[in-house]
């Protein structure tokens, strides 16, 4: 059974139907697995093929996909909430890094807090179900456009200097 088949099964048995414009929702949010689109986001992608689905639908059906437990309802700094398709390989230990200049987030797949789980576990008798963990700061990219935006400053400052 694909992705599709297994959200469509769980909307069934929520008492939802997979509608067109659900469909092309859930299609858009499986070829865009690996971000974390806002509705606002997935609605401007969706607008071009599926005219037809509008803003508040889109808004519903991340709610009802939300409550039935296919997406994670993530906020991040930048207050907007962003949806994270939950695959069976997903598994519950991936993180996120945000960066607070463009908003892009990147997840890390590696359970970074595995050792600090047994340590919950053992000295405080919690069994952890699961976690969440957000590295805010500045991506690559961001990085080296401040990096070029300070040399460039530079070479107009010592150009202006020369004359």
């Amino acid at each position: 059974m694909n992705e599709l088949e297994k959200i469509e099964d769980k909307l069934h048995e929520a008492g939802f139907k997979l509608t067109p414009q659900r469909r092309a929702t859930v299609e858009l949010l499986l070829n865009h697995h690996t971000e974390h689109l806002t509705a606002e986001e997935v609605y401007a992608l969706l607008r071009d093929k599926h005219p037809d689905v509008g803003l508040a639908t889109v808004y519903r059906t991340l709610d009802i996909l939300t409550d039935i437990q296919v997406l994670n309802k993530i906020s991040f700094e930048d207050g907007m909430s962003r949806f994270d398709l939950k695959t069976d390989d997903s598994g519950h230990f991936h993180h996120h890094l945000v960066c607070i200049v463009c908003g892009k987030v990147q997840e890390i797949h590696e359970d970074l807090l595995l050792d600090v789980e047994k340590r919950v576990d053992h000295q405080f008798h919690f069994a952890v179900s699961d976690h969440r963990l957000t590295f805010l700061g500045v991506c690559e990219q961001c990085q080296r456009k401040e990096r070029l935006a300070r040399i460039e400053g530079g070479r107009h400052r010592t150009s202006k200097n020369i004359k």
